[in-house]
């Protein structure tokens, strides 16, 4: 609006002020028919005016803020509870489904059913980091190094599981032949050794033990210079989207897992889940590789008859878990 059009309503309204207030006030105008009549029409054009001007000053003016709605304590109160269980269940969840801090199943609301499975691991921390070092994936770590020691990222046994000492190795780090030995093929066992050699392979960490149930898990962590090259390793060499790259020892056809479920991830790690497809001889072998930093991971389990899908996934989420 420019000004000279705000200035005609300026003086439209004193007109109005000064006219109309004498012309109603007046007893012998308002009983005059013909004077009567005048007066209706220009405050008849007189409202029109005030309501153009009255919108013109509304634009020029920024809106009055609404009040408040009034809330409803009742809805408020239940909203409020609603979102502290999301909360928590968000906070505890991964540790809930996964074992870090385990709960009976019968101390959780809604849960009191039989064990689907889910080994009783002990709670996990993390080992401190050297004091000043960042973590595998803070910015300015741009190799993605664990400055933490390998051999304290390795997932701890379960409760009640016996321990394969021949995976400990020498004071916890295992000789590259060792790993090597999990798979069937001599000419892969080449290969990959001249591989890992080519990449400056650092140090093998391991752990492997035997559950109640006969499952036989087996862990090794190999830790390289930079994420560079374990990305690469994963990639291009072993994780292969259909089947990997190379059979394990006693599962020579092995397919990708297409029914891991998705929410059991980590953020930041990189995983590729195998199971080994039927026919299968006596046992069956379940496999993942994870990609995590300067540190790649093999995770077996094989049991007799058939592997079983949840303590394989809790033991992978809580291995990558460390790792992250």
């Amino acid at each position: 609006m420019t000004d000279q059009q705000q200035e005609t309503p300026v003086r439209q309204e004193t007109s109005v002020r000064e006219v109309t207030p004498v012309q109603v006030e007046t007893p012998v105008q308002v009983e005059t028919p013909a004077q009567v009549e005048a007066p209706v029409q220009e405050e008849a054009s007189t409202q029109e005016e005030t309501a153009a001007r009255t919108e013109a000053l509304a634009q020029e003016q920024p809106p009055a803020p609404a009040a408040p709605p009034k809330k409803d304590r009742r809805a408020l109160w239940t909203a409020l509870r609603w979102t502290a269980a999301v909360v928590v269940f968000a906070a505890v969840g991964v540790s809930t489904a996964y074992g870090v801090a385990r709960a009976d199943r019968t101390d959780l609301p809604g849960l009191a059913t039989a064990s689907d499975g889910r080994w009783d691991y002990p709670e996990l921390t993390r080992p401190p980091l050297p004091s000043g070092s960042p973590g595998p994936f803070d910015e300015g770590n741009a190799a993605g190094a664990h400055y933490a020691d390998l051999r304290d990222l390795v997932l701890p046994a379960p409760r009640g599981a016996t321990v394969d000492k021949a995976l400990r190795g020498t004071d916890g780090w295992l000789k590259t032949k060792d790993f090597l030995a999990a798979y069937a093929e001599k000419d892969d066992r080449e290969t990959l050794g001249g591989m890992l050699a080519d990449r400056a392979l650092r140090h093998v960490a391991a752990r492997g033990w035997t559950t109640s149930d006969g499952t036989h898990t087996r862990i090794y962590l190999l830790q390289f210079n930079t994420a560079v090259v374990v990305d690469n390793l994963f990639v291009e060499y072993l994780a292969d989207a259909d089947s990997p790259a190379y059979a394990l020892r006693g599962a020579e056809t092995s397919v990708f897992d297409d029914h891991w479920p998705r929410k059991a991830v980590v953020e930041d790690v990189h995983r590729s889940y195998y199971v080994e497809s039927e026919p299968y001889g006596a046992e069956q072998v379940r496999q993942a590789y994870l990609s995590a930093g300067d540190v790649l991971a093999l995770v077996t389990q094989s049991r007799k008859g058939s592997a079983k899908a949840v303590p394989f996934q809790q033991t992978v989420v809580l291995q990558a878990q460390l790792l992250s």
